[in-house]
């Protein structure tokens, strides 16, 4: 992902540390009942690297078996393979029977409804979308709206009209990238109308674009995609905030959080899901499953 990307000599010059919660996440998290377990899925945006054959994938392991591979290491997958290509109904049920059951697929709009249509006029592209990804069943975890980065605050009222035609039975979560969005009111109305209507608000953490890191929860949910640097020393300290910013959240009445990895170069993704992991299970007495490394497993994962 190379959103947000900055030259390396610039990350220790640049402020990394997580912004406060905003008087909206702090209400919303007051209204909600805290969760006896909140349920918690961290994992990547792809599964078909083959870098990963020997790291966490076995030695050996085919191209078809990737995703069962990934699924043996992960309980979710931020799917942006759809943003480009919709599935068929057999395509998904073939995935669906890859991994396992508590697995989540958490899907983008496709680019046809989101950078060729912009949210207009996309009636049929949505139905078709929906379509297929009912088959997911209970497997369909968030589905994530990026509008068209150019969309800017003068098409809230596009954006608000076209999430008020969603069915009212899907997880749907905004993230936002033009940046006129973080000093325009329309930024306000936005999450208000987002707030009212039970949507998500996708947290973006990368260094270059600090302004998508706003720290607005809209619902007891965090969607959160944190974008990584090749496992620089700040990548770490950034995780270590992260840890003690969702271990108050859990404590204060978060019921989900989906915390997907990026990297630049997304070989390093795994390493630094682990270091998440297992900091959250060690600092919260929790129990979540981390990435098993080849080299940790004396050459045998499975």
């Amino acid at each position: 992902m190379e959103f947000g990307r900055i030259a390396e000599e610039l990350l220790n010059e640049t402020e990394l540390t997580l912004p406060k919660d905003t008087t909206r996440t702090k209400e919303v998290l007051k209204a909600s009942k805290p969760a006896a377990e909140p349920k918690i899925h961290v994992g990547c945006a792809k599964w078909g690297r083959k870098d990963w054959v020997g790291k966490i994938y076995p030695e050996g392991t085919k191209d078809k078996d990737f995703l069962a591979a990934y699924g043996r290491q992960f309980n979710c997958i931020e799917f942006n393979a759809i943003f480009y290509k919709l599935p068929t109904h057999q395509q998904v049920r073939d995935w669906k029977s890859k991994v396992p059951a508590d697995f989540l697929f958490c899907p983008k709009f496709t680019d046809v409804i989101t950078h060729i249509k912009r949210l207009k006029n996309a009636k049929h592209e949505v139905d078709l979308l929906l379509d297929v990804l009912h088959e997911f069943d209970k497997q369909l975890g968030p589905i994530f709206l990026m509008p068209h980065p150019q969309m800017g605050p003068k098409h809230l009222e596009t954006i608000t009209a076209f999430l008020n035609e969603l069915p009212k039975d899907i997880n749907v979560f905004v993230e936002l990238r033009h940046p006129d969005w973080y000093q325009d009111e329309a930024y306000t109305a936005l999450f208000d109308f987002c707030q009212e209507h039970d949507f998500g608000t996708v947290l973006t953490d990368t260094a270059g674009r600090r302004d998508c890191l706003h720290m607005e929860l809209t619902k007891p949910e965090a969607f959160i995609r944190f974008v990584g640097n090749s496992l620089h020393e700040s990548d770490y300290k950034r995780i270590d905030e992260w840890v003690k910013r969702l271990a108050r959240w859990m404590q204060e009445g978060i019921n989900d959080i989906y915390f997907f990895m990026h990297q630049h170069d997304e070989l390093y993704s795994p390493e630094l899901i682990k270091y998440l992991i297992d900091e959250l299970n060690s600092k919260n007495k929790l129990g979540i499953k981390a990435p098993v490394f080849i080299d940790e497993s004396n050459g045998k994962l499975f």
